[in-house]
């Protein structure tokens, strides 16, 4: 198939915080750029055929979910409880339909099923058993619990409880770094038909409370598409995201004062960075341009256009 020349982007990130190349060994960072290389391939592989921005998504967080080293899907952080609750959600711009799962608890690939809940049924967010109930009847993958356990994030949970039996009080940097104290994965796309599509997914924060929901499945929040201006998937603290609206209020910013995606996405930064939160997002406009700002010490982070060529990045 000859290749097009109309404009497509994906734009992905596996999380921003507290990466300090001193402590990264070589070993891990392949392994970190070979996942985020094989999402970049995935979506663009959907992309260059024509397909639909939210096919290419979809694929691309799907694979960083089946990878442990993402706070997503497989390699989930551990709540209070020593147990795990994922979050997901999935929006495409052109009719802006959504779908979003909060706190499951055994669903393999929580934003196949968030894409269900936009699809198969009249709601956008379903939560808990009720949305398990819903993954089951429509055959989704259901796995134990085991599954979704790593010893690397078994390790910060208890260094936190340890702290904290010590007298600690919680505090999100007195014991762990930003990266291990959460994480999300996500991705935004421009397809051939001028349509964007974003999705995000994740393990949440470790050591939350059971039943805690952050940015990453609230619409307008973590995650948003619309035709008009841009998509968005955003990492970091989540009740930051929440309470400032982060992805809906860049696309209003530019839809309502014509600021670029760039000049609106580090204003919002900015604004969220003063209330004391710590995040990062990727996001690409209606016409492929695409930013991905962060204020931490680093975000996984990648991209790839018509050219097939993929960037991929971790450090500041």
């Amino acid at each position: 198939m000859p290749k097009s020349s109309k404009p497509f982007r994906l734009v992905l990130h596996g999380g921003a915080g507290t990466i300090d190349r001193g402590a990264m060994t070589p070993e891990r960072e392949k392994q970190y750029r070979a996942a985020l290389e094989q999402a970049l391939r995935a979506g663009y592989d959907v992309l260059k055929k024509g397909g639909a921005g939210l096919d290419a998504v979809e694929a691309a967080v799907r694979v960083l979910e089946d990878d442990p080293h993402f706070n997503a899907g497989r390699g989930a952080v551990f709540t209070a409880a020593g147990t795990h609750e994922l979050d997901a959600a999935i929006m495409e711009g052109r009719t802006r339909k959504a779908g979003a799962i909060a706190a499951v608890k055994h669903i393999r690939n929580p934003i196949t099923v968030a894409r269900m809940v936009m699809e198969k049924s009249p709601h956008v967010l379903l939560t808990g058993d009720g949305a398990e109930d819903f993954a089951k009847q429509l055959g989704a993958e259901i796995v134990d619990q085991k599954y979704f356990d790593t010893p690397e994030r078994w390790d910060v949970l208890q260094r936190i409880k340890k702290a904290e039996k010590a007298g600690g009080v919680g505090g999100k940097k007195f014991i762990v770094s930003e990266a291990d104290r959460h994480g999300t994965v996500g991705a935004v796309a421009l397809d051939q038909n001028g349509d964007l599509a974003a999705a995000t997914s994740t393990g949440g924060m470790t050591n939350k409370r059971v039943g805690r929901i952050g940015d990453s499945p609230v619409i307008g929040a973590g995650t948003y598409a619309n035709n008009v201006t841009c998509a968005i998937s955003g990492t970091g603290d989540g009740e930051f995201f929440i309470r400032s609206v982060v992805a809906h209020d860049i696309s209003a910013l530019m839809e309502y004062r014509g600021l670029s995606l760039a000049d609106a996405s580090n204003a919002v930064l900015e604004k969220v960075a003063k209330l004391g939160g710590t995040e990062g997002l990727v996001a690409v406009d209606r016409a492929g341009n695409f930013a991905l700002p962060f204020n931490t010490n680093g975000m996984y982070r990648g991209t790839v256009g018509v050219d097939g060529k993929t960037t991929v990045e971790i450090y500041k």
